[in-house]
């Protein structure tokens, strides 16, 4: 999941707890003493979730039909189309609310140096609604592998996104009916934390 999908899961939490949860990408390591103690939580509810997609049914079947020679990168691209087809469906006053509420805390708050640059475009250009059309959505997928060293695997794959559309939708719908039911944290124990 990406950054519109863990701030649904992490909303019923303090600031800070979801602020920990937008920013965990650009954290490395176990040790998050640095961190205040919500944030952290964040941080390590953001790793979970994290670790439950990338084992769930439907995601390991996406996977398979992903084309074979980009097949590694292809998680990747699945997190950032987790988004939009989450921001197509969530759309409406609470999505838009949670979005404002994310970027003000990325405004309010420095992102981790790995995360320093792209967190202030993305709150400027508007990515979390911008997700809910798909050109732009393969765009930032893209964008991303521009970023990955040796050729633009990410960018190979966009053909493959538009054609599997179908299938990659339907997925979704189950994935995140479980992934809801099972991951939105308050901070709390995961799963309990309503």
């Amino acid at each position: 999941m990406n950054f519109l999908a863990h701030a649904w899961l992490a909303h019923p939490g303090s600031d800070e707890f979801l602020y920990g949860n937008l920013i965990a990408d650009g954290v490395k390591g176990q040790d998050l003493t640095a961190w205040s103690p919500d944030v952290a939580s964040g941080i390590r509810h953001h790793r979970r979730v994290d670790a439950w997609i990338d084992r769930h049914p439907n995601v390991l079947e996406a996977k398979r039909r992903a084309p074979s020679a980009q097949r590694r990168y292809v998680g990747i691209a699945l997190d950032i189309v987790w988004d939009h087809f989450l921001a197509r469906q969530q759309a409406g006053e609470q999505q838009h609310q949670l979005i404002e509420r994310c970027y003000q805390l990325l405004q309010a708050w420095p992102a981790p140096q790995r995360l320093s640059t792209m967190m202030p475009l993305m709150v400027k250009h508007d990515w979390l609604h911008r997700y809910a059309d798909f050109d732009f959505t393969c765009r930032a997928v893209a964008g991303v592998g521009q970023r990955l060293s040796g050729p633009n695997r990410l960018a190979e794959l966009v053909p493959w996104l538009y054609e599997d559309y179908p299938c990659l939708a339907a997925d979704f719908t189950v994935l995140w009916q479980e992934c809801r039911d099972t991951l939105t944290s308050s901070g709390g124990t995961v799963g309990g934390g309503r």
